[in-house]
Parts: C-alpha cells; sequence; structure tokens
C-alpha cells in the first residue's frame, strides 16, 4: 500500500474543496440565470415605440371624428390621455375629447330611445293601419301601451292600452299630462264603447304634435280596481317618418 505524505495529501483535498466550491457556484449561476423571468408584454416600451404607438392612435381619433363615430373615436382619446398624459398627442386629444364623449353619449341614447318604439302595418277590420306604439317605463309591473294609430275608415287616434278592467273614465273625463318638465295640461278623454281596456284621447293631432317635440310624457291615470298611479314614457326616439301619412277622418 503506497502512503501519501500528509503535505501533499492535505494538498490534494484542499484542491478537491476548491473544486467542488467552484463547480457549485457554477451551478448556483447557471440556476439563477433559468429562474429570471422572461420580459413580459406590461414591460414599458422604448419612447420611440410608444412615441410612434401614440401617434397612429391620434391619427385614428381624428378620422373617426371626420366621420362622426364619435362613439368609437371617445376611447382611443380616453386611451390616449391615460397612456401618454405628457405627450403632445394627448394634449391635442383633450381640446375635442369632452365634446367627443358627449356626443357619442348622446349617439347611444338615441338609439336606445329609438329601440323602444314598435311600428307596424298591414290590414285590420278591412281597411288599412298603421301603428307606432311604446311601453310605459315606469311603473316597470304595469305594461300600458301608448298607441298611434291611422286606419283607413277610423281615421286617426292616440290611446292608452292596458289590461284588466281599463280605466276609470267614462264618455268624457281628463288626464293629467306633463310633457317633459313642462307645467302640466289636462287633456280630454273617453272610454271606448267597445270596452276596450284603453282610453282615448281626444285632441290626437295636438298631442302627436307636442310629443314629437317632448322626451318623456308622463300621465296620471286610474286603472279601475286600483289606485291612481302615473305611467312614464320615453318617447324622444319617435321617428314620424316610420308612422306615415296622418289620415283624415
Amino acid at each position: 500500500m503506497r502512503v501519501v505524505p500528509l503535505k501533499r495529501k492535505f494538498a490534494m483535498f484542499a484542491r478537491r474543496i476548491v473544486c467542488s466550491a467552484f463547480v457549485l457556484g457554477a451551478a448556483l449561476l447557471a440556476a439563477c440565470g433559468k429562474s429570471a423571468p422572461p420580459p413580459t408584454a406590461a414591460a414599458k416600451a422604448p419612447p420611440a415605440a410608444a412615441s410612434a404607438q401614440a401617434a397612429k392612435s391620434l391619427d385614428m381619433y381624428h378620422q373617426l371624428l371626420q366621420s362622426k363615430s364619435y362613439e368609437l373615436a371617445g376611447p382611443i382619446g380616453q386611451e390616449i390621455v391615460a397612456n401618454y398624459p405628457n405627450s403632445s398627442e394627448a394634449k391635442d386629444v383633450k381640446e375635442t375629447l369632452a365634446d367627443t364623449l358627449a356626443k357619442a353619449e348622446a349617439i347611444t341614447t338615441r338609439r336606445r330611445l329609438e329601440k323602444l318604439w314598435i311600428y307596424q302595418s298591414g290590414k285590420e277590420s278591412g281597411g288599412d293601419q298603421t301603428t307606432a306604439s311604446i311601453y310605459n317605463s315606469q311603473p316597470l309591473a304595469d305594461h300600458v301601451r301608448l298607441i298611434l294609430r291611422r286606419h283607413s275608415q277610423w281615421g286617426q287616434s292616440v290611446y292608452l292600452f292596458g289590461s284588466g278592467k281599463g280605466f276609470e273614465c267614462g264618455k268624457s273625463c281628463t288626464i293629467t299630462t306633463r310633457f317633459d318638465d313642462r307645467a302640466p295640461e289636462k287633456l280630454k278623454a273617453y272610454a271606448p264603447d267597445t270596452g276596450e281596456p284603453a282610453i282615448f284621447i281626444a285632441d290626437d293631432r295636438a298631442f302627436i304634435a307636442k310629443m314629437a317635440k317632448a322626451d318623456k310624457i308622463a300621465f296620471d291615470v286610474t286603472p279601475k280596481g286600483k289606485t291612481p298611479e302615473t305611467l312614464v314614457y320615453e318617447v324622444g326616439g319617435y321617428a314620424s317618418d316610420k308612422f306615415g301619412t296622418p289620415l283624415k277622418k
């Protein structure tokens, strides 16, 4: 058996420790390198890239304004101001953004109101008939239609049509009516002789003329067997051209 001198044996042991430490350090460095997360999409873009994107968004914003697509331009303008607050593009957008958002809201509201109306035409009781109708928005529990009707034999009529027993009104009564925020008016009305759950407004022409200029109408009525209530109609989306030409009585 070969005997290695003590000093030499210690030197060999020391070299092994150094080599092991080197290998371990290299392994740790490699492991750390592998655990580093890759760049994410949320990383901040270089200034040049951000400036190019802001300019591109601004160009799209102006194109949508020119085509009067305010409901599409609004969100893009808001995005420019939020993402590039100190840029010249944001300064440009701020000059028109408030007006753009207001017009976008008006378009959205207009479309909602237009969808509330139902227009129909066809044959009814041996004559040609066109109708425009809308349900009350308040109270939600009572579904009462406001109906504009033109019939080739019966002429033009405006009436509320509900369910159940109809409304408290005989051959003549009045309905307190409010057009938007104007002072209440008492409109002459009457119940049909045929017994339908309806109440007719006597002066249909005057009513339609006022309704066409209003956004909201409220009627104070009393359903038979029930307590008085106020029926509210959002009439701002009425389209007179879809109702047709008035028919003479």
